[in-house]
């Protein structure tokens, strides 16, 4: 599998049991259905995202890219809770892209972001 940002070769990592998909060259993270959910459950998972947010802030720029696995479009995604963390989702079997650092934070999700959370639902 290629990464759908750089077109650099992904290995496949596991963690618990888990198997994700990191690049080589930017360390993006892609995840099959459910595995990004799985992982936010297990303590210490964020190791798995061992890239450099300040590059992966680089290739969140590049949001018009395809799936590594169906080879369709992908849609451009915000985070209900964390709407600083924008990722990738295929339409066609679900798997998501993170960029380096984006998964680190969506774990790290703090209590200010939470406290902003509650007040955004609140407003809506």
């Amino acid at each position: 599998m290629r990464c759908p940002k750089c077109d650099d070769d992904v290995v496949r990592i596991i963690h618990q049991e888990i198997e994700v998909d990191r690049c080589n060259r930017c360390k993006g993270l892609w995840f099959d259905a459910m595995e990004k959910e799985e992982l936010l459950e297990i303590e210490g998972a964020e190791v798995v995202d061992s890239g450099s947010a300040a590059r992966g802030r680089r290739y969140d720029q590049l949001r018009d890219v395809k799936c590594p696995r169906c080879h369709v479009k992908m849609t451009p995604m915000v985070d209900e809770q964390q709407i600083h963390i924008r990722y990738e989702s295929c339409p066609q079997c679900t798997g998501t892209f993170f960029d380096a650092g984006e998964f680190r934070d969506l774990k790290e999700f703090t209590v200010i972001e939470r406290i902003a959370s509650m007040l955004r639902s609140k407003r809506d």
